[in-house]
């Protein structure tokens, strides 16, 4: 009762609430979606927001003190949209509403870098973070996903690397990596069961920063501070339908449950990608061998008449 009592106090904004009593809801918070089943990642990321609001002045039980420093923040919407699923999700918790701030989230076509431009990158860094980004580049894992990577998901052997636990809901995936890559990684000191250590992305995205920025300034091309993590999966997906042309190949590699998330790529790619000129090369077969040579040649199926197969390909 005396704990009730306490908490209508705080929402009130009577007393703002102590440290101690904050951290020890959000480990009731954390204890709770736990039993409704929520994913680890996603766990972090609630908790994650509402620290971050508390560390910004919030008080995590008044929900006009989070209306007023959400307003305060610079932050992109998708930050903002996260921070009040995060608040309201905590209330439902404790069998509360509230009336939520509108935040208008709107698509944008992500940066794409070259490929030259990543491996410039790649190069500048240190061996843990060169490693981290190389693994970022042919697997198109999230930041997270990879920062969680253990020894044991890597088979040396087969050059063959297993994400079962990935974030976001997403499918596990395995992938078959290059041998370039698996001496990277095996370079690295084996001082913990996962890859890149047991310490927070935040230091890992710290020095990737730092090393960002000074490539950036000594290379002078400013398109380098455009590149973040992300980018690295954005460029893989983009990459991958170009060579494929196959939207379900690249779903499934990013382990994406709906198509509707990797359509993007496919607008992307055809901007990047998409010669100027109109001349295409027409082939005619019939011959389903002849067909499937074809295609494999980079020729494009257009259609069919009187049982005859009409290919093009751009010049």
């Amino acid at each position: 009762m005396v704990k009730v009592e306490t908490e209508k106090q705080m929402a009130a904004g009577a007393t703002l609430p102590t440290d101690a009593s904050v951290k020890g809801k959000l480990v009731e918070f954390s204890w709770w979606m736990n039993k409704q089943g929520y994913a680890k990642a996603s766990i972090r990321g609630y908790l994650s927001c509402l620290r971050t609001l508390w560390n910004r002045g919030a008080n995590i039980y008044d929900p006009e003190s989070i209306k007023e420093t959400l307003v305060k923040q610079k932050w992109s919407a998708n930050r903002k949209r996260n921070a009040i699923n995060s608040f309201t999700l905590f209330l439902k918790m404790q069998g509360q509403k509230w009336e939520k701030p509108r935040c208008k989230v709107t698509r944008k076509i992500p940066f794409i870098p070259t490929e030259a431009e990543l491996d410039t990158l790649i190069a500048g860094c240190g061996k843990k973070t060169a490693t981290f980004l190389r693994l970022l580049k042919e697997t198109a894992m999230r930041s997270g996903e990879a920062k969680r990577l253990q020894w044991t998901n890597i088979d040396s052997e087969r050059r063959i690397i297993t994400l079962n636990e990935p974030e976001k809901g997403s499918n596990p995936r395995a992938w078959k990596v290059t041998s370039e890559l698996i001496g990277m990684l095996n370079s690295l000191p084996k001082k913990s069961h996962r890859v890149f250590g047991d310490g927070p992305i935040n230091s890992q995205k710290t020095t990737f920063i730092r090393a960002r920025k000074r490539l950036a300034h000594k290379l002078q091309n400013p398109r380098l501070l455009q590149i973040s993590f992300h980018t690295f999966r954005h460029w893989k997906a983009t990459t991958l339908y170009h060579q494929t042309k196959d939207p379900y190949y690249v779903k499934e590699f990013l382990g994406h449950k709906s198509l509707k998330s990797t359509e993007i790529y496919i607008t992307i790619e055809r901007t990047i990608f998409e010669p100027s000129n109109d001349e295409y090369t027409v082939k005619i077969a019939k011959d389903p061998q002849d067909i499937k040579d074809l295609l494999e040649a980079g020729f494009e199926y257009v259609c069919n008449k009187e049982e005859l197969v009409f290919l093009r390909k751009r010049k």
